[in-house]
């Protein structure tokens, strides 16, 4: 399947990448709130990627009008304000020795400028590991976008929520999870609490190891008072390398409640760990 390797700097990792993109203005912002998004579909016509990101855009997107539309065509619009893209791109991390490539979905302002990694950033999300079938991710797009929308709301109404103040801002719901169920899935998990038991050890609030169904019906049917773990890390022979990401969305208000990442290692396995537990845990 045919990728853009586009590396667009994400506003969750300042420092870690190869660059900066910049975040939007007051103007920017503005100009995206009249614009019309645009998402990037992959050039691959049998690509589960593009049949996911259409139902998610058509059933969660409401923030902006909205078309589909080929690389062919971003290129011709992209440094044009009266559109914002969603896109998907691939990025590796100067600091990670085993250049492990990671998939984000970036929600980007036009803008006429010479780079791509140049356009304002609304908004980005780890979203894969580079090479995972779309298969493993594409159910949780609808959750994933409307978080990415409600960012957008939120920089709208407040531009100072831009850039990296934004993965302080969201971390300050950790306390909220104590009110909540929240769904995970067995293979996302660290060996050290992969079982209900293990995990009652650490976090005594609810927790529910479930297959992928429930979490695609907590996203569909909006579940109240749910959130789901969105776990990004390498696959296959790569998996015990890279970094792991970690995030906690929720099904019914589509905010954050949790973002952290780590760095894989014999320590710290590809999963959400009993770190991630105890940081919960402190609010109990």
């Amino acid at each position: 399947m045919k990728k853009m390797f586009i590396s667009i700097p994400v506003f969750l990792l300042a420092g870690m990448l190869l660059g900066q993109a910049p975040f939007p203005s007051k103007d920017e912002i503005k100009q995206f709130t009249v614009s019309k998004t645009c998402v990037v579909l992959e050039d691959d016509p049998f690509s589960s990627f593009n049949a996911y990101i259409k139902d998610a855009m058509k059933q969660y997107w409401q923030v902006t009008p909205f078309e589909f539309i080929d690389t062919r065509e971003f290129n011709l619009r992209n440094t044009k304000p009266e559109y914002s893209f969603i896109v998907l791109t691939e990025t590796n991390y100067e600091k990670d020795k085993t250049r492990s490539v990671y998939k984000f979905i970036n929600l980007l302002q036009g803008k006429k400028v010479e780079k791509l990694g140049e356009m304002p950033e609304i908004c980005a999300v780890p979203l894969a590991y580079a090479g995972e079938d779309d298969l493993e991710y594409g159910y949780k797009l609808g959750a994933i976008l409307e978080f990415m929308q409600k960012h957008a709301r939120l920089i709208m109404e407040d531009p100072s929520k831009t850039g990296r103040k934004y993965l302080k801002y969201y971390n300050e719901n950790i306390p909220k999870v104590m009110n909540k169920t929240i769904l995970v899935k067995l293979e996302d998990l660290s060996p050290a609490i992969n079982s209900a038991e293990k995990i009652k050890s650490i976090y005594s609030n609810k927790i529910e190891i479930v297959p992928e169904e429930e979490i695609v019906k907590a996203i569909e049917t909006k579940a109240p008072n749910t959130v789901i773990l969105h776990k990004v890390g390498p696959v296959g022979a790569t998996k015990d390398q890279g970094y792991c990401f970690k995030m906690l969305i929720g099904t019914d208000d589509a905010d954050m409640y949790y973002y952290d990442l780590h760095t894989i290692d014999k320590a710290n396995p590809n999963g959400f760990l009993p770190a991630d537990l105890k940081r919960l845990a402190k609010f109990e």
